[in-house]
């Protein structure tokens, strides 16, 4: 049986800040060609450090890739910068819901079909963005900056599947939103990836939302990875529903304070 192609390779990656703090320590993951994988942790574990490495954007906040190999559509990319790597297929959705604030919904869009510069028979399709967000449409002639938080969040994804891509990068995509409008915008983010094929790196404070959309999941703790497994499997493991889930044992929910998971389980460590 032949293995499922992988999308995007991280091997070992380390990755320093201001060159004397250590951030990613030898982390491994990979994404196959198709799937949702999650991307778990507390904050500061260094999820959002992971997808900057990825798309070539630490040096904007002082880091460097320092070790390790990132491979993206089966080619090194550590060498490569962050608009060579949107041309090639890898969109960042960023945290906070980057969007022109003072241009258009449509100009907007527009501005994303620079990715297809140099791609020779692809062609930006406005109509699939309105057909999964029908509020973009609506307000296509209004400008970004006035959409609510949601409508933003829509419009940060539109533009992203307006770039073709292979591989997108979601960065918090729940982050701040209503809980009607996240379990919506994760429906249509499981939409996207089933019709269209589009892998996804999925970084999400939710992870109960967030493993019920994906096939993979890592957990990651300290800048490194601690546990890894299907996602059906991380959400029935006694370890993640009572630390990342908030159920304990007995189905109740967990309060977290004064509680330090990595003392209570050394293996997360190991």
């Amino acid at each position: 049986m032949q293995a499922t192609a992988s999308v995007l390779e991280l091997n070992n990656i380390e990755v320093f800040y201001n060159k004397s703090v250590q951030a990613l320590r030898g982390l491994s993951l990979r994404v196959e060609q198709g799937q949702i994988v999650a991307l778990l942790g507390s904050n500061g574990a260094g999820k959002s450090t992971t997808l900057k490495a990825i798309s070539a954007l630490l040096a904007l906040e002082n880091g460097e890739l320092t070790d390790g190999r990132i491979r993206f559509d089966g080619k090194p990319v550590s060498q490569k910068r962050p608009h060579e790597l949107v041309r090639a297929g890898l969109f960042h959705v960023m945290e906070g819901r980057r969007v022109f604030e003072d241009l258009t919904v449509e100009e907007n869009l527009v501005a994303a079909t620079y990715a297809l510069n140099g791609r020779q028979g692809l062609k930006p399709d406005f109509e699939l963005v309105y057909e999964y967000f029908p509020r973009l449409y609506e307000r296509r002639h209004g400008l970004a900056g006035y959409l609510s938080g949601g409508e933003q969040q829509m419009l940060a994804i539109g533009r992203a599947l307006i770039a073709k891509p292979k591989l997108i990068l979601l960065d918090e995509p729940s982050l701040g939103l209503a809980p009607l409008l996240v379990e919506n915008i994760f429906q249509i983010i499981a939409r996207i990836n089933a019709e269209q094929g589009v892998s996804m790196l999925l970084v999400e404070q939710n992870a109960s939302i967030a493993l019920a959309i994906s096939h993979y999941g890592y957990i990651m703790e300290m800048g490194k990875i601690v546990t890894d497994g299907s996602a059906g499997f991380l959400a029935n493991d006694p370890d993640v529903r009572e630390f990342y889930l908030g159920v304990g044992s007995g189905g109740e929910a967990k309060s977290f304070k004064n509680i330090k998971h990595y003392k209570r389980r050394k293996r997360w460590l190991s």
